[in-house]
């Protein structure tokens, strides 16, 4: 096998959660482009969609689910539709999230509840279901979108920021488990991404300001800047990368 031969995808499944639009969306192109076909999967996602008609520009096969990942219902009705009607996933990219901004003493229960549903929650039972899969076939790769406020608490996000903190447990969790069986899990650990979730810190003149001075390379991150991270954890070049949390954020964490 050459050397960049170890980043081809061909003849891979990839299940890309939250993959409509921002980060998951530049995940789900970036595995099609490395050779990958596509399970999508997003809370709306109709026939057609822009990620669709992107996936299959690049020659791939894609196929659309909806699903409520704040419903426990809901998931396992995916889970099973999945596993009864596409190829065994080898890739399951855990993308999906929500951020809901409320000061700590003004945080309700159902912020909290949902958050931790959504991010935490859903991601170990996708694992869970689709991980023991690839644990009997002794093969597989799973990446979770974690974030640096799996280091960090953030401002007005206590719950996002416990269920990214958990995100960061879970692939070690699992990685302790699975790494022996040839199954790794690792994450990426986006910093500030310009995407619908940060809208409201960049519409902020004086927040947008203070993120700016901080990161090191000066700029927002885009989503295209996941790319790279994301075909490395799915590929044969990652194969003795275990339980990892790649960071993707201009340098934030190391100022």
């Amino acid at each position: 096998m050459g050397f960049l031969d170890m980043f081809s995808l061909q003849g891979k499944t990839a299940l890309v959660t939250g993959c409509k639009r921002g980060i998951g969306k530049a995940m789900a192109l970036a595995v099609a482009d490395a050779g990958a076909e596509i399970i999508g999967v997003s809370a709306s996602l109709g026939n057609n969609s822009a990620i669709e008609k992107e996936v299959t520009g690049l020659g791939r096969k894609f196929s659309a689910y909806t699903c409520d990942f704040a419903s426990r219902d809901a998931l396992y009705e995916f889970i099973l539709t999945v596993k009864n009607h596409e190829a065994p996933v080898d890739i399951l990219i855990n993308n999906a999230g929500i951020i809901l901004r409320k000061p700590a003493a003004e945080h309700p229960d159902e912020y909290w509840d949902k958050i931790i549903e959504v991010n935490l929650s859903a991601q170990f039972l996708l694992s869970r279901e689709f991980g023991k899969d690839m644990v009997s076939r002794g093969n597989g790769k799973i990446i979770f979108t974690a974030s640096v406020l799996t280091f960090q608490g953030g401002l007005t996000v206590p719950g996002y920021a416990v269920s990214k903190g958990g995100i960061g447990q879970l692939t070690k969790a699992l990685a302790n488990e699975w790494a022996c069986r040839g199954v790794n899990v690792n994450a990426v650990a986006p910093g500030y991404i310009a995407t619908d979730n940060t809208r409201a810190l960049r519409d902020d003149p004086r927040r947008n300001q203070a993120i700016l001075d901080r990161i090191p390379a000066g700029r927002w991150g885009q989503p295209d800047d996941l790319r790279g991270a994301t075909v490395f954890l799915a590929s044969s070049a990652s194969d003795y990368v275990h339980g990892t949390i790649l960071t993707v954020d201009g340098g934030w964490l190391g100022r």
